[in-house]
């Protein structure tokens, strides 16, 4: 019994020592500070807290106390070691220049900047699109511009008979029209002269001639669109522009229609597209000075190539309607493969004009915002013009400003301007 009792003894104490072996050491070498927070554990000699803020480097996530974590410092190739050091951002977004697409802020990313000789470590030197930076970036297909209807039929112009809007093309312009449909005649039957271009509403082949009863002055009418272009870059502090578009009904030749265009200053901003290619940005067209397209209702002129062919170029939905529930978004006019459409988005009367009352139905705003994102769902593509008549009721430039807003048509609706 002694020689078996004196074992466990044994036993007991030499399990004891085995727990004192590998019971865990929290200072491996004995420097009075734990290994969690000393920087070389195994070295009894040193122990660093660059900050003071007693934890050691090691478990410090900002060994400087400069604000910006050693991790990040070292990706800007600044020294997390040193307080006075700290990673250069520019523009104040907590991206450090290094890695910030864009350095200076504008909305305008470095290599698009680089690319067309812009500084992009200067936000001053910049450029602005429809107001934004951000819309430089958009191809002329991904943006909807609104477009007035017969735009120069305007009874503040003095027109009488088929009136489509109260005021004419100063008030549309500075309501935010960008997109222009137009109607061209010579002024008689007698008068086909390149000077007697105008624009007037009918057919050519009725009588009355459709220039009888009322007509606009071409000349005097691209002339003033062509200051207003010019002049709204007046208010910029830095580049800015917009891009106009003009839909022609034409009913004269092609070498009148470049008569009108040279004499009003508008031929040397017209932006030619080759058929097939993909649209340029919008910020390319304005820093190149062909801020104008154009389409015509005819096949295409190789000898005026500024001349689309709307049926090739681009398509439309049917117009004129005499409900607002016959309103559809399929192709009705043109080449439906194309990326350019129009969203036509007006009513006739019973006598076959526009109709100023129910505009205010068809042209309030959640109901026109509604059909856009509607027919830009089903049609898996952005409307690039919401044309009206009487542009004046409703909101039709507010509702292009929202869905401008907008990157797709499942994008949370931003709220009403």
């Amino acid at each position: 019994m002694k020689t078996l009792s004196t074992l466990f003894i044994v036993v007991i104490l030499l399990f004891s020592g085995c727990l004192g072996i590998f019971e865990e050491d929290f200072d491996d070498d004995d420097d009075g500070f734990l290994d969690t927070i000393d920087a070389f554990p195994n070295d009894s000699n040193e122990w660093l807290d660059t900050d003071g803020d007693g934890i050691g480097n090691n478990a410090d996530k900002d060994d400087d106390d400069d604000g910006f974590e050693d991790a990040l410092e070292s990706s800007c190739f600044s020294d997390p070691l040193n307080i006075s050091s700290i990673p250069l951002d520019m523009d104040q977004d907590d991206i450090c220049d290094v890695l910030d697409d864009d350095i200076d802020g504008d909305g305008l990313p470095n290599d698009w900047e680089i690319n067309r000789s812009l500084d992009p470590l200067d936000n001053n030197d910049t450029l602005s699109c429809h107001g934004y930076s951000v819309y430089c970036l958009r191809s002329y297909d991904d943006f909807t511009f609104p477009e007035s209807h017969n735009a120069y039929s305007a009874l503040e112009d003095g027109v009488f008979m088929g009136v489509n809007h109260l005021t004419g093309l100063q008030a549309q312009w500075d309501g935010g029209i960008r997109a222009f449909m137009v109607d061209t005649h010579h002024v008689s039957s007698e008068d086909t002269s390149p000077e007697d271009v105008r624009f007037c509403h009918g057919s050519p082949n009725a009588f009355p001639h459709p220039c009888s009863y009322s007509e606009i002055d071409a000349f005097g009418w691209l002339s003033l669109l062509n200051s207003l272009m010019n002049s709204s870059k007046d208010t910029c502090l830095t580049l800015c522009g917009e891009v106009v578009t003009l839909l022609i009904e034409n009913y004269v030749p092609a070498e009148h229609l470049e008569y009108l265009f040279n004499k009003t200053g508008m031929n040397d901003r017209i932006y030619i597209h080759n058929f097939g290619e993909d649209w340029p940005d919008i910020g390319d067209l304005i820093l190149n000075g062909q801020d104008l397209v154009v389409f015509w209702e005819q096949t295409g002129d190789d000898k005026y190539p500024w001349l689309h062919d709307f049926g090739e170029f681009g398509w439309t939905t049917n117009y004129g309607e005499s409900e607002p529930d016959e309103m559809k978004c399929n192709v009705f006019r043109g080449n439906g493969s194309q990326p350019v459409w129009h969203l036509n988005n007006w009513l006739s009367s019973i006598y076959g004009v526009a109709d100023p009352i129910r505009s205010n139905e068809v042209n309030d705003y959640y109901f026109l915002l509604n059909r856009t994102i509607e027919c830009w769902e089903m049609m898996d593509n952005r409307p690039t013009f919401v044309a009206v008549d009487y542009w004046e009721n409703g909101e039709i430039t507010n509702v292009t400003i929202t869905i401008n807003k907008m990157e797709h048509w499942s994008s949370d609706i931003p709220p009403h301007p």
